[in-house]
Parts: structure tokens; C-alpha cells; sequence
């Protein structure tokens, strides 16, 4: 099952959205080659690029949030920290084992619906505080 991009996701900043769908589209296309039993292949390029540009990413964000002073940036970060642990830990999985299909639910379950949750629930937070904070 594809995620969709909803507007319950934007945060209003063009960047950061943009961002988050790039994020998203990573996760369907990797869900597209399973349906096409193509997963395991695929499997590898995913990993590979959620390890690289989610680093990016958290990091625009938290210069935002510093440039911004948003009051809960130390635990916004952790959850950063703790999503590049659990990614790692796919991929040390991967390096380990191979491809499998075990592999492509966790990145379903654990990385998938942390992205989307994250987004509703602490970004959206951020997304507020600086639009309030520019007025």
C-alpha cells in the first residue's frame, strides 16, 4: 500500500515538504518494486538513500529550528537521532544478511510510519512555531 501525500502533511515550508516527499517517494517506489517482486533489489538503493538524505534533511530542519529558537528542539533532535540509529541498524542488517523480505517490512513499519507520524506530529509543531515566530 502506497502512502499518500496529504495536506495534513505540509508544514508550509516549501523546503522541508518538498523534502519530506522525496522521503515518501522513497518508501512507495521501494513498495512499487515489491508488488513487482522486484523488493529485495531495491531493497539496498533505499536503504542507501534514507541512511544520506535523511541525514540532510534533519538537518535543515534543526537550522530552522535553531534559527527560529524553537523552545523544544533538544527532543526534536533526539527523535532525528534515534530515526538515523534505527536506519543504520537496517542497513547493518542488510550488510549482515542480504536482502530479505523481513528487511522491507521493517523499513515499512519502522521507517515508513515514523516518517509520516513524525511529520504529523512534531514537524507540524515546528511548521507552527515559525510561522507564529515571523509574524
Amino acid at each position: 500500500m502506497a502512502y499518500k501525500w496529504t495536506d495534513d502533511l505540509l508544514t508550509g515550508s516549501t523546503q522541508i515538504d518538498n523534502e519530506h516527499k522525496e522521503l515518501i517517494k522513497a518508501i512507495n517506489d521501494l513498495l512499487e518494486a515489491c508488488s513487482k517482486g522486484k523488493g529485495r533489489a531495491e531493497l539496498e538503493k533505499t536503504v542507501k538513500f534514507l541512511s544520506s538524505y535523511t541525514k540532510t534533511h534533519f538537518a535543515h530542519e534543526e537550522v530552522l529550528q535553531i534559527k527560529s529558537k524553537y523552545p523544544d528542539y533538544n527532543n526534536h533532535k533526539k527523535h532525528h537521532q534515534h530515526f538515523i540509529y534505527t536506519v543504520e541498524n537496517i542497513n547493518k542488517k542488510l550488510l549482515e544478511n542480504g536482502p530479505s523480505i523481513v528487511l522491507v517490512g521493517e523499513i515499512n513499519s519502522k521507517v515508513a510510519n515514523w516518517i509520516i507520524n513524525h511529520i504529523k506530529k512534531e514537524d507540524v509543531k515546528v511548521a507552527e512555531h515559525i510561522r507564529n515566530n515571523s509574524k
